[in-house]
């Protein structure tokens, strides 16, 4: 037989893309069209409906950067249409395909009632099926002009992602609004002719079910009249029943479809348009189900089910009848899909356990399973925080991004830190917006990793990003391929049956343990440092007021814990822990509105602990400290003079000096506490520092070196850091001043000025004070530079086989060497407050309270010893989505503790981000709860959230070993609970002699629940 390939190939190409899919719909009515464009921000519709409307053209353009026009449409379905299948097809001017961050529009009934959005891939609203001749049709659209960030392919910075730069010019052209007739047969052929073709071009040019599906093809359409496309479909479809029925292989590899629209809950565009992107998918999932009784959706983050609760009522009635159905599944069990690697231990467990309370209070659903499928990396802690939330399975995508390694499996058991396993899928399909095409399907089971082991995986599959959602093409699609000769098969259903499927076939999966490092995005550990930092004293203000108000409710007549308020801060930080504003990948607007509610969320914090503070009562001034570590520490007076004090961990002590072990001298410049003598030279590097106790230099080279790389990432500026990066640098040495500040017996402080690049300036004050070994570097940046990145060096005398960094409740070790790709691969990873470096016998800590970026390198010297350094992060200068990220004042606190073991490194860590509080007339409480025994750390102390006035009480092995010890309490102790992360009850805890017995292994969480005498 001659080779007839190609020419099958373009034939039927061309027949589907001219003639085919331009008579799926039958014929066509324009509606009347008049126009309002709402000033300023969007409004409600009762206020659209009132508006002054006017007559509209298609053709005109229409919709000012995020701005927002209401559209009346009025129309009537002409007489002979009465039988058919009619719909209104709107297209707004869209552009491109993808959905997610352009026009899109959400359409009303006249009383409000909301009926679906539309689209470049879902441009049509239902009007009837069958319809009634002579019915009249009367909509009002709510279409949002959102600006294409995404044009040009991100490649030139934008003024649109700000409606403060933006500007008024009209984005888009409305092209038609129109009735219309769905040919259904012709609908059905386009879907037919588009999944046999697809299938064609992935099999192998020798494979017999290729051809066969060509001639078929062919075959097909010689009976395709060009000049009656609607009446000849039907013939033509009949044709390629043969090709379409033959079923699928007996060993074909089996895809778990479910329903999907990943809404980011902010990214390039800001929350405010994602409250209204959620009621837009969410009615087309609503609608659609009401089309497929075989549709499942499954939908994360409560958050957003939020929004729609209270700003789209009639949708969430939808939504609620959905899930009674079992169309809708729930899932995630987080407040959002938060990032993997910079919330805090306490944040995380905080996700889950108000993620998971909402879906239980308004469905009555506790979600078994993570569904995180784009945050850029996952920390080791999550296997152990997502059992104790009561999870069975994890999910997620974005390691399929990796730059250099091809992760090894796609189902798995992931180990944490504490040996915590779950188990763990990665959809080989390698998206979370999948369609079923031809491409997709092929490369889900060529990619798929568990060959011989496991013959199924999971594909979410809809549009998604800035939502869409699943489309009654991608069913169709879903439904011609669940049992398909050539194709893998596909069956639409609840990830929790998938999952439950998967276990059961590869109950001995393969073990990953520690985090999922993704090999890309390495930059969200840096950019938009305010942001981040406006995360990381959220957290600790919120631990410091959750903490007070438990001591005030239970020493405080009268006092009231503040349970509505700290509920509402706590889901405001969580909210934006959403992985792409706290990883500084979101445009300009929603990073200046994330500076101003942290902002916000302080001064409400700080107003909490001092309103719990002054409920204790009359007393002397004290001090407050809400580390769960004892702190021995110089603290200032309202008038700035400096007091050497003793406070036990979460607990407080009058502000009565004690005297320290030694004062500190300043010389010159160098500053000694009999601890630490620090010497910082000309240059404002730190020439010296010396651990008196240990007798050694602690530094090889200079230390805080300041050095100013050129960071130009090959894509996405915002996100990565890649590694050419350190190939030209600037290392800032020209020091304008360094001058001593304070000569104090309890202070001793050096300044060092420094002006560089565009404008830019940086002062630091070096600080050593009395009775600690910590050297704290304060840092004001004035930073003006792009396309930089500034980094502080510690080169340290220490032969460190590996590095250790905090992540959430413990710490990871990685490898300093680069022996493989695998270690190469991570020259930027992610930490906490704290990096470590040890030899057996001595160890460096490099301690923060706002940074998370770092890397850590490796050389030996010339005299055989090893220099080991660790750099920070502190800022970078990318242009793209915001071009003017993280230009201006930065303020932060970096430190040196050098002779520091983990546990030091653990305690100052808290001390650095918990400052000590001073509090005039304060009463003098017992601490809450006082933790005895090395390793045990109290995270949280906070009353029960079902208001019962138990107190809970969780806490974690810090040290990474066993630790053995007693929680006492400051109340009279009538019982005490194991609990889930949810507080429910586990098991009795054991009391001996009033407090609570405590074992735990290395890393263990622990939630204790304890009820008052």
């Amino acid at each position: 037989m001659h080779d007839e390939s190609r020419r099958i190939e373009e034939r039927v190409q061309r027949l589907h893309d001219q003639r085919i899919k331009t008579a799926v719909y039958a014929a066509t009515v324009p509606f009347e069209v008049e126009a309002w464009q709402a000033p300023g921000e969007p409004v409600p519709f009762e206020e659209a409906a009132a508006a002054p409307y006017e007559p509209f053209t298609m053709g005109t353009p229409w919709g000012p950067p995020w701005g927002t026009t209401w559209f009346r449409m009025r129309g009537r379905v002409p007489e002979e249409w009465a039988g058919r299948r009619v719909e209104a097809v709107i297209d707004l001017g869209f552009v491109g395909d993808w959905p997610g961050n352009q026009a899109e529009a959400l359409v009303h009934l006249t009383d409000g009632t909301p009926l679906k959005a539309v689209n470049p891939l879902n441009q049509y609203v239902a009007i009837a099926n069958p319809a009634r001749g002579g019915e009249t049709v009367d909509y009002l659209v709510e279409a949002a002009s959102n600006p294409d960030i995404l044009a040009d392919d991100f490649s030139t910075p934008t003024p649109l992602g700000d409606k403060l730069t933006a500007g008024d010019k009209p984005l888009y052209t409305f092209r038609s609004a129109d009735i219309a007739i769905l040919d259904e047969e012709v609908w059905h052929l386009d879907l037919d002719v588009q999944v046999l073709r697809e299938l064609m071009l992935e099999l192998g040019e020798h494979d017999p079910r290729r051809h066969e599906i060509a001639h078929a093809l062919d075959r097909a359409m010689d009976l395709l009249d060009l000049d009656d496309i609607s009446g000849s479909a039907a013939a033509v479809r009949e044709a390629l029943k043969p090709a379409l029925s033959k079923p699928a292989h007996a060993s074909a590899h089996t895809i778990s479809g479910v329903g999907h629209a990943h809404i980011d809950s902010a990214w390039l565009w800001p929350i405010r348009e994602t409250k209204r992107k959620t009621s837009r998918t969410f009615s087309n999932v609503t609608s659609l189900a009401d089309e497929y009784d075989d549709f499942i959706f499954a939908c994360s983050q409560a958050q957003q089910y939020e929004w729609v609760r209270d700003n789209y009522p009639k949708v969430w009635a939808r939504i609620q009848e959905s899930v009674k159905n079992g169309q809708w599944a729930p899932v995630g069990g987080m407040w959002v899909e938060s990032d993997g690697n910079l919330p805090g231990g306490e944040a995380v467990a905080r996700q889950f356990i108000h993620g998971k309370r909402f879906f239980m209070d308004h469905f009555g659903i506790e979600t078994k399973g993570v569904w995180l499928p784009d945050s850029f990396g996952y920390n080791a802690a999550y296997p152990q925080i997502a059992k104790l939330a009561g999870n069975e399975w994890f999910l997620t995508q974005k390691i399929s991004w990796n730059q250099t390694n091809k992760f090894p499996h796609h189902t798995f058991w992931w180990e944490g830190i504490d040996g915590t396993r779950i188990f763990t899928h990665f959809p080989p399909v390698d998206t979370y917006n999948a369609r079923f095409s031809g491409a997709e399907m092929s490369r889900a089971v060529r990619n798929y990793q568990e060959k011989g082991g496991a013959s199924r995986s999971l594909a979410p599959f809809g549009w998604g990003d800035g939502g869409g959602g699943p489309t009654r093409e991608i069913m169709e699609r879903a439904r011609r391929l669940a049992d398909l000769e050539g194709s893998a098969k596909v069956v639409v259903e609840h990830p929790d049956e998938f999952f439950d499927k998967a276990r059961e076939e590869y109950p001995d999966a393969p073990v990953w343990v520690g985090e999922l490092y993704l090999e890309l995005h390495r930059a969200t550990y840096t950019s938009q440092a305010r942001t981040k930092q406006g995360n990381r004293r959220s957290e600790h203000l919120l631990r410091e007021a959750e903490l007070w108000a438990t001591t005030a409710a239970l020493h405080a007549p009268g006092y009231t814990y503040p349970y509505e308020k700290l509920d509402r801060l706590w889901k405001t930080v969580l909210l934006h822990q959403f992985h792409d504003i706290l990883p500084g990948s979101s445009i300009a607007w929603v990073h200046r509105e994330a500076e101003a509610e942290y902002a916000r969320v302080a001064r409400e914090l700080h107003a909490l602990t001092a309103e719990a503070v002054a409920a204790l009562g009359a007393g002397d001034t004290r001090v407050f400290n809400t580390s769960p570590y004892d702190r021995a520490e110089v603290v200032r007076t309202s008038d700035g003079t400096p007091v050497y004090v003793e406070v036990p961990a979460s607990g407080s002590a009058p502000l009565a000096a004690t005297a320290p072990p030694r004062p500190v001298t300043v010389d010159g410049r160098v500053l000694d506490n009999g601890l630490v003598r620090v010497e910082v030279a000309e240059d404002g590097t730190l020439s010296s520092v010396r651990d008196l106790r240990a007798g050694r230099e602690v530094l090889a080279e200079p230390g805080n070196l300041l050095r100013l790389h050129t960071d130009l990432p090959n894509y996405w500026d915002a996100w990565d850091i890649d590694k050419h990066y350190k190939n030209r640098y600037t290392d800032l040495l020209d020091a304008s001043s360094v001058t001593v500040v304070e000569q104090d017996p309890l202070v001793g402080a050096i300044r060092v000025s420094r002006s560089f690049g565009k404008g830019s300036t940086i002062t630091q004050t070096i600080t050593v004070r009395a009775g600690s070994p910590r050297i704290d570097i304060e840092t004001d940046i004035d930073w003006h530079e792009t396309e930089k990145i500034l980094k502080a060096a510690f080169p340290v005398d220490i032969r460190a086989p590996h590095s250790s960094a905090e992540i959430q409740f413990g710490h990871i070790q990685r490898p300093t060497h680069t022996n493989t790709s695998w270690e190469s691969a991570r020259f930027e990873v992610s930490g906490h407050r704290w990096v470590h470096l040890a030899e057996p016998g001595y160890g460096v800590a490099v301690i923060n309270d706002s940074t998370y970026g770092h890397d850590v390198s490796r050389t030996v010297r010339e005299d055989g010893g090893t220099t080991t350094t660790v750099r920070l992060s502190l800022v970078r200068a990318p242009r793209i989505p915001d071009p003017e990220a993280d230009q201006g004042r930065h303020r932060f606190t970096y430190a040196l503790l050098p002779g520091a073991s983990v546990e030091d490194a653990v305690a100052e860590g808290y001390s650095l981000n918990l400052p000590l509080r001073v509090a005039d007339a304060a009463g003098a409480p017992e601490p809450v709860v006082t933790a005895e025994g090395q390793g045990i750390t109290v995270e949280a102390v906070k009353l029960a959230d079902d208001a019962s006035g138990d107190v809970v009480v969780r806490l974690y092995e810090s040290r990474g070993g066993r630790a053995t010890g007693t929680l006492r309490t400051g109340f009279p102790l009538a019982g005490a609970w194991i609990t889930d992360l949810l507080e429910r009850p586990l098991e009795d805890a054991e009391i001996t002699d009033g407090a609570v017995a405590v074992a735990l292994r290395p890393f263990q969480i622990l939630t204790l629940r304890l009820r008052r005498a």
